[in-house]
């Protein structure tokens, strides 16, 4: 087990908006200080989507991704991770456009279809109900520019199956060992969070591969302290979670607040944050000239 815990910041996502926390990111200066926050917390990867200053709602568009990635790159020493999967009514060119268009460090590729859901406890309804899209062909089509322009694939399997799809794409040569997964616990239409269901995933992913894992929810946090004694990295941010202490319903003031929790959790763990640079060389990342 490393002793270094390389934390993600997701700063916004998709589902996240300021109506369930006011605290959500839509200007570019607004996600270059949150930022400047999450490294200073102990954050080493900021995952980023877009949002229209104007309206809040997710975008690929280049004229408000760029100053966000260009800000944060000029500001801090973070690892930039963007996101293949960014909203489940885009299409294939709206979901490709931050790898085609930018270099991240990192950038999710989600290698399996699934329901994804959210629901309203109040009224006992689902108050969306979506079938996420990831065929083979497009899951094939994103890891090939991946795989010629050296961003990391960070695989976000949402279920075990997932899995065992990216053997299929080790097997046809498109991702390069060892690979780095990234198992996200708590989304209706997904796996719950346990330690066996853990468990499960760690000892499905090839032997060398790194891995990190995603509480959504009240599954946030019980996720990363059994991921911090496990050896796995650390993912959090109102991308996946709106509190800082879901039992008494407190909201977060940032996903730097939850990076510093993250940190306290990792240390009663024995581990310390991987800055960057150690994250550049945990995940076997190549070295940019910028």
């Amino acid at each position: 087990m490393t002793d270094k815990v390389v934390i993600t910041a997701a700063l916004a996502g998709s589902w996240t908006f300021r109506s369930s926390n006011p605290n959500v990111p839509h200007t570019a200066k607004e996600f270059v200080e949150e930022a400047i926050r999450c490294r200073q917390a102990g954050a080493a990867i900021v995952h980023i989507h877009a949002r229209k200053p104007d309206t809040g709602e997710p975008t690929t568009e280049e004229k408000y991704l760029r100053p966000i990635v260009e800000g944060i790159r000029e500001k801090t020493d973070l690892l930039i991770n963007l996101s293949t999967g960014i909203n489940l009514k885009f299409d294939p060119e709206e979901r490709g456009r931050p790898i085609r268009i930018f270099d991240p460090d990192i950038a999710s590729l989600n290698p399996g279809t699934m329901n994804f859901c959210l629901y309203d406890f109040k009224k006992e309804e689902f108050s969306m109900d979506e079938a996420y899209l990831n065929p083979f062909s497009l899951t094939m089509d994103f890891a090939k520019i991946m795989q010629q322009k050296k961003i990391k694939p960070e695989l976000e399997c949402f279920d075990i199956g997932h899995v065992t799809n990216t053997f299929w794409l080790l097997r046809k040569g498109l991702l390069d060992q060892p690979a780095h997964y990234s198992f996200v616990f708590g989304v209706i239409g997904g796996i719950d969070f346990n330690l066996d269901n853990l468990n499960c995933f760690r000892h499905a992913i090839p032997p060398g591969s790194t891995w990190q894992a995603i509480g959504v929810g009240p599954a946030c946090f019980p996720t990363a302290m059994a991921v911090a004694i496990a050896g796995g990295h650390i993912r959090v941010g109102l991308e996946d979670n709106i509190y800082i202490d879901f039992a008494r319903r407190e909201k977060a003031k940032g996903s730097w607040d939850q990076v510093e929790k993250a940190v306290k959790i990792a240390q009663m763990a024995n581990r310390e944050p991987a800055t960057p640079a150690e994250a550049r060389e945990i995940l076997h990342l190549p070295k940019r000239s910028t």
